[in-house]
């Protein structure tokens, strides 16, 4: 898949494509059930499968008092799209210049004299342009006077199912909920697979080391929606590595008047690994508890082999011998 970081790096002439635009943090399965109506109508006429997203968010931009938490690195975004069978994302440096455009300078010069667009391909309530001026009628109308089709996703494709979804439509900013609250397996509902964070890690107390469940301990920037304080399953992936079992922590560590709210993950019967400034991704699968404040190291302890045996249950792993 083809990675441009702006317009001037797509190659001259090219197209035809069939193009979609958003900013696709999470990459969760509204976005693509629209991702797969791009590649599907690509493939049949015989043309480039095409998103345009933004780096950063544009909110994060226009108004960074409201700008959401991240979901996904932009790194991993792309490795999501790419998986999605695109041949190519267009990432726009979103700056107040790109936001200033009308619908038309943006329709013209980036989706159809950049991409040779031929169809576009968007949800019913997708906004553009200045002020988000451009709506699907918009985009119709500039289709009919530049040369593309327009086709519009039912919202039908954006409806979570299941009691628990009422009428709720897969987004974002459910996901965000969803984790801010701690139900990491709801968040995976939605995205189709676990919530990650991205960080590098650092040196901390040593006490897991001590305790003998020695941890991974996240840098306070880490990258991602960080849920609610407890005690989750899931896994954590080195730098080029495969996916390891964990037990993760999320919170202050009150037993020991903690106040620094962290991550730190302990990575099932493994007390070799040096993972000391590695980037490192954790990923949330299941919240065994909330975080409590014990009365002494030995209930903690106790405690800690607990949530170890069930994190092996939840993830299919088995004690070694």
């Amino acid at each position: 898949m083809h990675r441009w970081t702006h317009l001037d790096d797509v190659p001259p002439g090219y197209g035809p494509s069939v193009v979609t635009i958003g900013n696709f943090d999470g990459v969760h399965r509204g976005h693509r059930v629209v991702l797969g109506r791009v590649v599907e109508r690509a493939r049949a006429l015989g043309a480039h499968a095409v998103a345009i997203t933004f780096d950063p968010h544009p909110l994060a931009v226009l108004y960074p008092d409201r700008a959401p938490q991240p979901l996904t690195t932009v790194e991993h975004k792309l490795e999501l799209l790419a998986a999605e069978g695109l041949d190519a994302v267009l990432v726009m440096p979103f700056t107040h210049e790109l936001a200033g455009q009308s619908p038309r300078q943006f329709v013209e010069e980036t989706m159809v004299d950049g991409l040779g667009a031929r169809l576009v391909v968007v949800g019913g309530d997708m906004r553009f342009g200045k002020a988000n001026a451009g709506n699907v009628d918009t985009l119709r109308e500039l289709g009919d006077e530049l040369g593309f089709e327009v086709d519009v996703v039912a919202d039908e494709g954006f409806a979570a199912a299941g009691a628990a979804a009422g009428d709720r439509r897969w987004s974002s900013t459910w996901v965000r909920e969803l984790v801010a609250a701690g139900d990491v397996a709801g968040a995976t509902d939605v995205l189709g697979r676990p919530h990650r964070v991205t960080g590098t890690v650092v040196h901390g107390d040593h006490r897991g080391r001590e305790l003998g469940y020695p941890t991974a301990n996240l840098a306070p920037d880490a990258f991602g929606a960080v849920p609610a304080d407890g005690v989750y399953a899931g896994w954590l992936t080195p730098p080029g590595g495969r996916r390891l079992p964990a037990a993760i922590s999320v919170g202050t560590n009150p037993t020991f008047d903690g106040t620094g709210r962290r991550v730190e993950a302990y990575v099932l019967d493994r007390d070799d690994l040096d993972l000391y400034g590695d980037v490192v991704a954790v990923e949330f699968t299941h919240r065994l508890r909330p975080t409590l404040r014990f009365a002494g190291v030995d209930d903690l302890v106790r405690q800690m082999a607990e949530d170890v045996a069930r994190c092996r249950v939840l993830l299919d792993v088995t004690a070694p011998a």
